[in-house]
């Protein structure tokens, strides 16, 4: 009864700024989406051998500010789905995300939409779109694209795991983000391997999940994932599940106990890391207020995950550090995958060259 006394204010005021986190997408007419299409994806960029070398050389655990700037600007990056949750203040909190990983080193081409140049997707965009969008960015750029979602954008992001791990007789379409159209085709051309795949049992390097349950089960676009929420497919290869104390809007048994963490149905890697109690379900996702200090994103750049992560932490510095720990974390992940996909990328353009 407890839980109901708060619940309905809550609903009511989700579906009164529902409006505010979403977008309307049109897409640009079939001229531009070709001429920027033209100027997009794997066959427009082409790195060195020098940097070829350098980025094969890297240790994708211990990524440096330095091997960013040095390095890995001078390539692509993989497609960065950002999910925000339902209201305004976390689709705006969740842009402040993208803005600091922007900041970070992470190219804004990778993250913002080529269409229309939003920097995120809602949590109310249906999951088997995204997920066919998925696979476009990868036919074309020959790097798996990465989820990050936020409450129930968090949510979303099991979801798309879920329709990339369909039964093989279903069938998903291939999503055109330019045009913002279906392209009526359930397969696209693995550019690594050269032959006609399904979008369905496509594996992605990396996703996460942040603040994903609570109330937010209440939401009715949630009823369909509830049971499998905390169950990682093996869509992905590596996740991580973020939650915290103290969260009623996002976590499950107030953010307490064993229901907030999420488990691998098979072969995903899946770490959970619980952050500070005093971190809020909205605002947590803002980060882009760390990059005005210098000792604060040096912190960031020495940052290595432990292995069970479950204790609050205690920072100090001389600059505000509210979010620290999620921001270190999630950005160590995208770097380390970042690399591992241009890796993963180099070594299969060489292979079908006959290059070493």
């Amino acid at each position: 009864m407890k839980m109901l006394k708060f619940a309905v204010p809550f609903l009511a005021l989700t579906l009164l700024l529902t409006g505010c986190a979403t977008y309307e997408r049109r897409g640009l007419d079939a001229a531009q989406a070709g001429t920027l299409e033209k100027k997009s994806g794997l066959k427009n960029y082409s790195l060195t051998r020098e940097t070829e070398d350098r980025i094969l050389a890297l240790d994708s655990d211990h990524v440096t500010a330095r091997d960013v700037d040095e390095v890995l600007r001078c390539a692509p990056a993989p497609r960065l789905f950002c999910i925000h949750g339902g209201i305004l203040p976390a689709k705006v909190n969740m842009i402040s995300l993208t803005k600091f990983l922007v900041g970070m080193g992470y190219p804004e081409a990778s993250i913002r939409n080529p269409s229309d140049g939003t920097w995120t997707f809602s949590c109310y965009e249906d999951a088997d779109l995204l997920a066919g969008m998925v696979a476009w960015f990868y036919e074309r750029d020959g790097l798996r694209p990465m989820l990050v979602g936020h409450s129930q954008g968090g949510m979303q992001v099991i979801k798309i795991l879920d329709y990339l791990a369909g039964p093989s007789w279903s069938k998903l379409e291939v999503w055109n983000p330019i045009s913002w159209k279906s392209e009526g085709r359930w397969q696209i051309l693995d550019p690594l391997g050269g032959t006609n795949r399904p979008v369905v049992g496509l594996q992605l390097p990396f996703a996460a999940a942040m603040n994903a349950g609570g109330l937010g089960r209440l939401m009715p676009n949630q009823w369909a994932i509830n049971l499998r929420l905390r169950t990682v497919p093996d869509t992905v290869e590596e996740f991580t599940g973020y939650y915290n104390g103290k969260d009623l809007l996002g976590g499950d048994m107030f953010g307490y106990g064993l229901m907030n963490l999420f488990h691998a149905k098979n072969s995903a890697k899946v770490r959970n890391v619980r952050l500070p109690s005093t971190d809020s379900h909205v605002e947590t996702p803002a980060a882009e207020h760390l990059l005005k200090s210098q000792r604060i994103k040096d912190w960031i750049d020495h940052y290595q995950p432990v292995a069970t992560p479950n204790q609050d932490v205690t920072l100090e510095f001389d600059a505000d550090s509210r979010h620290l720990l999620f921001a270190a974390d999630v950005w160590h992940s995208i770097k380390k995958h970042w690399v591992l996909e241009l890796q993963r990328l180099i070594r299969a353009r060489r292979a079908q060259t006959h290059e070493r």
